[in-house]
């Protein structure tokens, strides 16, 4: 596949020293290494070698939905790459899901969800904050996953419009409040994942779903650590990533009896 005016390309040298980059043929790219003359790798395969100025190489490489979310705009945390894996795995989300998002913030989870559930699925997004939205908004461009998602600009504590959805997911400061709203737009055994940064946030939401006719409740924190492969030398890293959020899952279960 050539790279094209308009494409997205990672330029990487290292898994440190990397940039995602929209390829326009008046662009140079400055790094550390030397200037990129991104004119120059028109027409090239992903896959090619360039030389900055300075003589160094870099790498053409077609970016991966795990490349867009990490070098997305932000204002807020995003969800790491080890949770998003899981909460997909968890829900079952597929191609044709529909998706309940509570809490856009700056839309790396909802350009993951909705690279998994296009092209026959969708995602609903509510976020109150006009910022957040507007920067979603332009990281679900760059992914090319505007046309899966609808945004809504609203307080989503104010009443939902959404119903018979196969997953909803919440990430707000109090998600417990969200909970009863969430049952409803859920279709049957759908499922609910909420994203709790704090030991205090997942206690409050576990005690609520048990209370508001959820089963299967389940929290886990995931932790991940690099190996550091090397002939003779393979070690883990010294470094890894610890907690970032806990999540906790449940599935909607029926009010009445067959």
């Amino acid at each position: 596949m050539t790279i094209q005016e308009g494409s997205y390309v990672m330029l990487f040298h290292t898994s440190r020293k990397k940039w995602l980059t929209r390829v326009n043929c008046e662009k140079k790219v400055h790094t550390h290494l030397g200037v990129i003359d991104v004119s120059s790798i028109i027409g090239l395969e992903y896959g090619s070698i360039v030389k900055t100025s300075e003589g160094k190489l870099i790498h053409l490489v077609e970016p991966t939905i795990h490349d867009f979310i990490m070098k997305s705009e932000r204002r807020t945390q995003i969800i790491y790459p080890k949770d998003l894996g899981y909460i997909v795995a968890r829900t079952g989300l597929k191609n044709g899901s529909k998706v309940l998002e509570i809490g856009t913030g700056s839309g790396a989870l909802t350009t993951f969800l909705a690279s998994i559930v296009k092209p026959s699925g969708h995602i609903y997004t509510f976020d109150v904050n006009p910022d957040f939205i507007e920067i979603a908004k332009r990281n679900l461009e760059k992914a090319a996953m505007t046309a899966y998602v609808t945004t809504h600009l609203h307080d989503p504590h104010l009443g939902l419009d959404i119903e018979d959805v196969d997953a909803a997911i919440v990430d707000l400061g109090d998600p417990w409040t969200m909970i009863s709203q969430v049952y409803r737009a859920l279709k049957p055994s759908g499922a609910f994942v909420a994203i709790c940064p704090t030991m205090n946030q997942l206690e409050k939401s576990a005690t609520e779903l048990k209370q508001n006719n959820f089963i299967d409740v389940d929290c886990v924190e995931l932790m991940i650590r690099n190996i550091e492969a090397r002939e003779g030398m393979s070690r883990p890293s010294m470094r890894m990533i610890g907690h970032t959020t806990y999540l906790i899952f449940a599935r909607k279960a029926s009010n009445m009896l067959d």
